[in-house]
């Protein structure tokens, strides 16, 4: 049963992954103007309520990128991209796996997403929060 947050949804899902809790949100921007904004290293602090800031060599994100994100608390944690293709992308964190992130073609728009580990659910609203602020770039950039 989806799970409501604002104009976000979430419902725990089978994903590449395994089991997530998918948040996505439908928008009227194109996916490609969505995935440039979603794989472009540059835009994290600007999308993301717990980066502040990116270490990377690679401005848009492939398989194997690395670097590292400076969360909340000032503290920077390496990551890498493990997966990118298909218009989703999957990364670990401090090692561990994280948050996948996707887009999908609608016609008219698209949908953003996150897939998110069960044990991290209350992470959820931040990732819908993400979804909203993800559009509002993109739509700025189509």
């Amino acid at each position: 049963m989806p799970l409501g947050l604002g104009d976000a949804t979430a419902a725990l899902e089978r994903t590449p992954d395994g089991r997530r809790l998918v948040v996505r949100r439908e928008t009227a921007v194109p996916a490609a103007a969505v995935w440039d904004v979603l794989t472009d290293t540059h835009c994290w602090p600007a999308w993301g309520p717990s980066v502040s800031a990116v270490d990377c060599a690679d401005r848009y994100v492939e398989h194997g990128t690395t670097g590292r994100v400076r969360v909340v608390g000032a503290v920077w944690l390496p990551f890498e991209v493990t997966d990118c293709r298909d218009y989703r992308w999957t990364w670990d964190v401090a090692r561990l796996p994280a948050t996948g992130h996707f887009v999908e073609e609608r016609d008219g728009g698209s949908v953003v997403g996150f897939e998110i580990p069960p044990l991290a659910s209350g992470y959820a609203p931040v990732c819908a929060r993400a979804c909203r602020r993800i559009e509002a770039i993109a739509d700025g950039r189509d």
